[in-house]
């Protein structure tokens, strides 16, 4: 999350392919009565069995218009349960979008427009806006503009102070202003501080506290170490008045623990507390890598994930037939799809980006190409030659890295991308 990163990888292998997920434990034998026939215009939701082409199938979590024939795999949103027999199953064409009313008709729709995927219910925002821009703070002096955190532009939503400091504790985190930033701004003391973060909800901003970063060193390996997170983050947040949490621990995870820890932390702060994942490119390759395991594990309170799509040189994309290189509207859009096809709904993705080509080692891109990006996953317009499997319209939004090197150079990420977020769905 910040410019002096190498790079990650020239290129991932492909992700971990087929298999049978074993969500039913049944004997699936030609006995087996059938479900209820799939139908692409049907809502289902995890645990929900249908029924296609004589096979019985359970959804992993929430779909519509994703077929069970096709979409049966390891990492898929449906698990096969085996042969059934009896019922009637829907051809295996593509279905129209509108409602059945018995049986589904057999034409073929056309192709321009891929299957829409909303989210079921309202995630816990903390009153953010449906789209949103998010930016990270500086707290250091690296060459960036410095800002107290009352200039940050207006154009902001959401601004996550970079970085918690960890304690001698395990799991424990504080925070402390940087020395340098304080004698850049001319001075700068905890009580400005609080009374600036009281500034920005006056506007209608939210603020969160980003643990981790490239050179952080915060673990929550066990559960007195999750204790000692969740303990120690709730007391930042009434200290402060932070909004919640920012997860950007670039050295490893432990998704049983951190995910223990947040939802102790939710506990605490309650409803409205905003988490937030801040993974590196390939840390949301595979679904059983430990940051996206934890997405998922938590996808009930989490808020949103922001991707670093930089800093990463060639990724595969949902499609895994190629590499995508970074620095496209391509890149952004085949790899943000893997999330959106595998678990997370499309109001917990958000784009991250460096604002600058001082700011990241390599993919920045323009922020018009950013736009283009969301226009592509929202509405299918202004993609590349990776054309998404479906449109998500929910989709959240951008962060960059930083808002500090936006200002630096003349705020022209936020100032592109914000109005821009106005537009979509």
């Amino acid at each position: 999350m910040k410019a002096s990163r190498s790079v990650i990888l020239a290129t991932v292998t492909a992700l971990v392919a087929g298999g049978a997920a074993t969500w039913f434990t049944g004997n699936a034998s030609a006995a087996t009565a059938c479900a209820p026939a799939w139908s692409s215009t049907a809502v289902y939701v995890k645990g929900n069995v249908v029924s296609q082409n004589s096979h019985n199938y359970t959804a992993k979590w929430w779909t519509q218009n994703e077929s069970p024939a096709v979409r049966s795999g390891q990492w898929d949103v449906w698990a096969d349960n085996g042969a059934c027999a009896g019922g009637t199953t829907p051809p295996t064409t593509t279905p129209p979008t509108t409602a059945p009313t018995t049986t589904p008709p057999t034409t073929t729709p056309p192709t321009t427009t891929p299957p829409t995927t909303p989210p079921t219910t309202t995630p816990p925002t903390g009153s953010l806006p449906k789209h949103f821009l998010t930016g990270y703070w500086q707290n250091f002096d690296n060459g960036a503009a410095a800002l107290k955190l009352a200039d940050v532009p207006a154009t902001y939503d959401l601004i996550a102070v970079a970085f918690a400091d960890a304690t001698a504790t395990q799991g424990a985190v504080t925070f402390n202003l940087d020395p340098g930033l304080a004698t850049a701004v001319g001075g700068y003391t905890d009580a400005q501080f609080k009374a600036d973060i009281a500034t920005l909800h006056s506007r209608g901003k939210k603020v969160i506290i980003s643990v981790g970063g490239e050179k952080g060193t915060v673990a929550v390996n066990s559960a007195a170490a999750a204790t000692a997170f969740a303990d120690s983050v709730h007391s930042l947040i009434q200290k402060y008045g932070f909004d919640g949490v920012d997860i950007d621990l670039e050295n490893g995870l432990n998704p049983t623990y951190m995910a223990s820890a947040l939802r102790s932390l939710r506990a605490k702060a309650g409803a409205n507390l905003i988490i937030t994942m801040a993974p590196q490119t390939i840390d949301m390759q595979n679904p059983q890598s430990s940051y996206f395991k934890l997405a998922l594990d938590i996808k009930d309170i989490l808020t949103v994930v922001f991707t670093q799509y930089y800093n990463s040189g060639s990724m595969l994309g949902c499609d895994n037939n190629a590499a995508y290189s970074q620095g496209s509207v391509n890149f952004l859009t085949a790899l943000a799809c893997i999330p959106l096809q595998n678990g997370l709904r499309p109001d917990q993705i958000a784009l991250g980006l460096p604002a600058s080509t001082r700011a990241a080692g390599g993919g920045y891109v323009a922020p018009s190409v950013v736009n283009n990006a969301l226009d592509c996953l929202a509405k299918a317009t202004n993609c590349g030659t990776f054309k998404p499997p479906a449109t998500y319209p929910g989709i959240r939004g951008a962060m960059t890295w930083s808002i500090n090197w936006d200002v630096t150079n003349g705020n022209a990420w936020a100032n592109t991308i914000d109005p821009h977020l106005a537009t979509l769905p």
